[in-house]
């Protein structure tokens, strides 16, 4: 147990929403309630954001009596933003610190007037590794934090964790999302939908939704004599930042569908190609923007229409259509395999709270997939999605396109 008692308990959710995180507050606040009832629980709104302001709610009784209502939707009910700690131009551009202040000061000196003793943070790499570099400014200026994490991304791409919160149901809502868009391909002859998936730098949740959507297909009765066929409806390519994109050869291959069947589906992955892209718009003249944390900024330079672009003539589509599913997907609630996780990783990081121990808890690649706290300093994010995983072979396989890694894939 921690040598100190735990009198406060702050939350904070932060970056991009995720199908966990109202599930994730929930199964917090029950725990604390069942195992440590008189522990004050705040939450700070908009997440960073709401910690360098100190805009904060109190988690009463009232709230705790309600807290199983928060399972049924998606979101973030203490809301979310993103901010960068150590971007200090961009924070003072939003009125958020003072020109010369330190934002990690200011934050870290409203925890402890805030006296906040444990800070669980619901979000992905750098969410909390800000937070660990919060703990550590606080305990060499006298005030012990508890930093407990969980992790969320819609992508599974934090290291070293096997599996993180609320990526299950993306790809689950990312399947039922195109179960209704691909039935447009029966909207116009000769029809190319691009469907593009979240997903910067990893493919992990483009290709489980591809997956989860091919077993859907399995799953129902075709009538091809009045042209319901299971053909028409599959995916016909699922373009990945970890694979090489061949476009000259994968055009040829989706000609011949396109000329057999009269439509072309793609599973796009919306990192796939950005340094192509990138790179064309530059040579062009044009400036790319980036968020805070210097990513490019994906919505502005659209790799759906790109590559609609790229393979419309190629392949003879008369019309073609790019849908995007992140934000259906990003905030559902949460499913039955995330509310198992959720309450089994909610459940550890109360008892981690209790013992003192910061980390962020998760399923341990380098430990087994144990699940375990895992020190704050192992966390980082990019992790790639590893293209040889056997059941994501059967699906390339099954649509008959060839697996061609780019890059070795690194544990």
């Amino acid at each position: 147990m921690s040598t100190t008692p735990i009198r406060r308990v702050a939350l904070l959710t932060a970056g991009g929403f995720a199908p966990c995180l109202s599930s994730a507050v929930a199964g917090l606040v029950k725990h604390y309630s069942d195992e440590l009832p008189d522990a004050e629980i705040i939450a700070y709104q908009y997440g960073y954001h709401g910690l360098l302001t100190g805009t904060k709610i109190v988690i009463d009784d009232e709230a705790r009596a309600k807290i199983d209502v928060l399972y049924n939707f998606g979101g973030s009910p203490i809301g979310n933003s993103r901010v960068k700690l150590t971007n200090s131009e961009d924070l003072v551009d939003r009125g958020l610190i003072q020109q010369g202040q330190s934002a990690l000061t200011v934050a870290a000196e409203q925890l402890r007037t805030d006296g906040v003793d444990v800070l669980h943070t619901i979000g992905g790499d750098d969410t909390n590794t800000t937070a660990a570099d919060l703990a550590a400014y606080l305990e060499a200026n006298g005030h012990h934090l508890t930093v407990v994490g969980l992790p969320k991304t819609i992508d599974n791409d934090i290291i070293p964790i096997a599996q993180s919160l609320g990526a299950h149901t993306a790809a689950e809502q990312t399947s039922v999302f195109a179960q209704n868009i691909i039935g447009e391909h029966r909207s116009n002859p000769r029809m190319l939908i691009v469907h593009e998936i979240m997903g910067r730098h990893c493919g992990w949740l483009t290709a489980a939704a591809a997956a989860r959507y091919r077993t859907w297909l399995d799953a129902q009765d075709w009538n091809p004599a009045l042209g319901l066929s299971r053909e028409r409806w599959d995916v016909h390519a699922v373009f990945l930042p970890e694979l090489k994109i061949d476009l000259p050869a994968e055009a040829q291959r989706l000609r011949g569908i396109m000329d057999e069947i009269g439509n072309v589906n793609i599973f796009l992955s919306e990192g796939a190609g950005v340094p192509e892209i990138v790179a064309e718009l530059e040579a062009a003249g044009e400036t790319v923007e980036r968020d805070p944390f210097g990513h490019v900024k994906l919505d502005t330079i659209n790799p759906g229409a790109w590559f609609a672009k790229q393979f419309a003539d190629l392949i003879g589509a008369e019309k073609t259509m790019v849908q995007k599913s992140g934000y259906f997907s990003r905030s559902a609630a949460s499913n039955p395999e995330d509310l198992d996780l959720i309450e089994r990783m909610t459940a550890l990081a109360v008892r981690a709270a209790q013992r003192g121990e910061s980390g962020v808890v998760g399923h341990d690649e380098e430990a087994d997939e144990e699940l375990s706290v895992i020190a704050l300093p192992r966390i980082a994010g990019g992790k790639a999605f590893d293209v040889s995983v056997d059941w994501f072979g059967a699906v390339l396989r099954g649509i008959g396109q060839e697996l061609v890694p780019a890059r070795p894939f690194e544990h």
